[in-house]
């Protein structure tokens, strides 16, 4: 039982600092354009190897 008294505080730490962290993404607007990092996946290697294909002619 004595465990629970030291569970809950820990507990209570981890769900401050996980609000924190959201909120402090949020105001950093990590979250203002999802797409563009998605896109930038999907056709990064396309344009490397579009460019490698001009540079050798």
């Amino acid at each position: 039982m004595s465990i629970i008294y030291v569970l809950i505080p820990i507990a209570i730490l981890f769900v401050v600092i996980a609000i924190g962290v959201f909120f402090w993404a949020v105001k950093s607007e990590q979250f203002s354009d999802l797409n563009k990092q998605a896109h930038s996946i999907l056709f990064e290697d396309d344009k490397e190897q579009h460019n490698k294909s001009n540079d050798g002619n």
